[in-house]
Formats: structure tokens, C-alpha cells, sequence
């Protein structure tokens, strides 16, 4: 067959701040011819997710940083065109780490076939991928909610948020989700089932959460930091978890400065007895098939629901994943690359 061209965009610099534009570059390179034991694959659906603002910084941390000039990373869903693998045949499915690319040469190493329970497809990204699964391992090992608890999470209508506050319904707890605007806070109310949804937005956003909360938080879920951690703060209750799989609203942050606020944390930490686990959801991957198991039981019966923002065409995932650092996307954000 002829030589197979892929297209891909690479880190052309490292962002100061908010990414711009001039710190990706799409380019196009021709694919080596596949050898035996690899076999082809045809990216259809790109996972944009916080967590790759962090690997295009050059700091220590938990994964190696995105080399200059290194392409994107990535979680896809992808189409075997071409096999000479004994594992995988043409037009299997895949749950690959492509990265931000649309073909690449795989030895089959890190692949799953994904099966019927991903309907549609696209779950494997988003209510049954990465995002689903750290909201999950996250609630279940470190924020152990219990009926009759209030368990709080920001970022509620994005795919580990949303999880989170239908997960804690399912166990007999409060929801209360924090959201940017009404329509995404009438979302997680009329459509999620939370028991209250607040807009981080509003000037008086820290009064509405505690008026919410008239018997405290026991579980925050983490994955916000920034003001709403704040506000979140003075309202934990004795005892109270708080699971912490991310901060977005400091990863664009290149300023430092500004009054320390550690000391009022750990007395907060310390007079309450509070637990704050940091994690990363590798570490309960042994849990994965139980999480399979029991998320698309929930899908099924309608005790789950999930919502997707999808972006048509690997040159807008740049834009795209700027945008969803800023609160833009409105549900899990997948890029599709193909027209089909």
C-alpha cells in the first residue's frame, strides 16, 4: 500500500501562562511501512483533558513532561486499518495513546479493544474512560460518602464532576454541584438529579454555597482549587474527606505572588481532622473492571448520565482544549477527526 501521511500537531513552545496559539504546530509526516507484529491505526476520537496542561510545562511530576517539538499526548479512540498483529484484526477498535495525531504505527503495546458495553463509542473517553473512572476510584477510596452526608464538587457538569455528584445520589448523599452560568447549572439539576447547583460566577458565590450547606460538607471533591477551594474551606465538617485529582483553575497561573494561605489551611486541616489524599487513578487501576461493571449497569437503568461537547477536526483541538482549561466546554470534550 502507498505510504500513509498523518497529521499531527506537536508542542512548538512552552506556554507562559494561558496557551496561545504559537505554542502548538500542526504538521504533517509520512508513516513508516508497518512490520510484523504492528499494525495501523486511524485516530477517530481525541480526549482533550486538563491534565495535558501540566505535561506541556518542564517541571518534576507524577509523568515526563511533553518534549518541545513532541506530540501532543493523548488518550484516542482509533480504527485498525492495517494489521500484522496476531492480537487485532482490520476495523477493531481501540482504546489507544495516540496522542494528537490522526494515524499512527502501533506494535499493540497499551491497546484495548473496546467492546458493545462503550455505547456510544465515545464513552471509553469520557463516563467509562479516564475522566469516569477518577471520578469513581476517587469517591469510592477517599471520599467513602455515606446517605445523608453533602458531598460538593466544582466543575460539575464536566466529566469527572458529573460522576461525582451522581455517584454520591447513587450512595444515598446530598449533590451539590459548583458550575459556570445558569444553563449549566440548570443541567446538573433538571438532568443529573443534583440536589442543588450553585454558579461559581456569581458575586456572591461563597453566601449561596453556605446557605447550601446549613450542615457543612462532609466530602469535597477536588479538582478545582483556586477561589472555590476558599470558599469551601470554612465549611468542612469534622472529619470531613476531600479527595484531590486536580486544580485547573491554577494551571494557566505564572504568578505566584499574593498572600500565603497555608497556614489557614492546615489549622483548618488540623482542628478538624480532616483528610486530604491527593491521587492519581492509576493507583486503584485494579479496580477498573469492577468500575466497567458497575457504571454500565448504571448507564442502563438510567441512574447515570453523561453529556459530550464534541469538536469537529484535529486543527481546532488547540482552541478547543484552551477553551476547556477556562471553563468553555460544556460535557466531556472529544475532538473528532473523522467525518463518519
Amino acid at each position: 500500500m502507498a505510504q500513509q501521511l498523518s497529521r499531527q500537531i506537536v508542542l512548538a513552545a512552552r506556554p507562559n501562562g494561558r496557551p496561545q496559539p504559537s505554542d502548538f504546530r500542526l504538521e504533517e509526516v509520512t508513516l513508516p511501512e508497518i512490520q510484523e507484529g504492528e499494525l495501523l491505526l486511524e485516530i477517530q476520537y481525541l480526549s482533550l483533558d486538563p491534565y495535558m496542561r501540566g505535561r506541556m510545562d518542564d517541571r518534576k511530576s507524577y509523568s515526563p513532561p511533553t518534549p518541545v517539538d513532541g506530540v501532543m499526548e493523548g488518550e484516542s479512540i482509533a480504527r485498525v486499518v492495517l494489521s500484522r498483529n496476531a492480537d487485532f484484526k482490520e476495523n477493531d477498535i481501540v482504546l489507544s495513546r495516540s496522542g494528537w495525531r490522526s494515524h499512527m504505527v502501533s506494535d499493540g503495546q497499551g491497546l484495548t479493544l473496546l467492546d458493545q458495553r462503550f455505547k456510544p463509542i465515545t464513552t471509553a473517553l469520557g463516563v467509562m474512560g479516564m475522566p469516569g473512572f477518577t471520578a469513581y476510584a476517587g469517591l469510592r477510596n477517599i471520599g467513602k460518602p455515606q446517605a445523608g452526608e453533602t458531598v460538593v464538587v466544582a466543575a460539575a457538569t464536566g466529566p469527572v464532576g458529573s460522576m461525582v455528584g451522581q455517584i454520591a445520589k447513587i450512595k444515598g448523599a446530598r449533590a451539590i454541584g459548583i458550575a459556570g452560568g445558569p444553563e449549566k447549572c440548570a443541567f446538573l439539576k433538571n438532568e443529573l438529579g443534583f440536589d442543588t447547583a450553585i454558579d461559581h460566577k456569581a458575586p456572591d458565590f461563597a453566601e449561596q454555597l453556605a446557605h447550601a450547606c446549613p450542615d457543612g460538607i462532609d466530602v469535597y471533591y477536588e479538582n478545582v482549587g483556586g477561589a472555590v477551594w476558599q470558599a469551601v474551606l470554612p465549611l468542612l465538617n469534622e472529619f470531613a474527606r476531600v479527595p484531590v485529582c486536580g486544580l485547573v483553575a491554577q494551571y494557566n497561573s505564572a504568578d505566584t505572588s499574593g498572600p500565603n494561605l497555608l497556614p489557614a489551611t492546615m489549622r483548618q486541616v488540623l482542628s478538624k481532622s480532616l483528610t486530604l489524599r491527593g491521587f492519581i487513578q492509576r493507583e486503584f487501576a485494579d479496580q477498573r473492571p469492577l468500575f466497567l461493571e458497575e457504571v454500565s449497569t448504571w448507564i442502563g437503568e438510567g441512574r447515570v448520565q453523561f453529556k459530550e461537547d464534541i469538536v469537529q477536526g484535529l486543527e481546532n483541538a488547540p482552541e478547543a482544549f484552551t477553551g476547556l482549561l477556562e471553563g468553555k466546554n460544556f460535557g466531556k470534550l472529544i475532538v473528532r477527526l473523522t467525518d463518519d
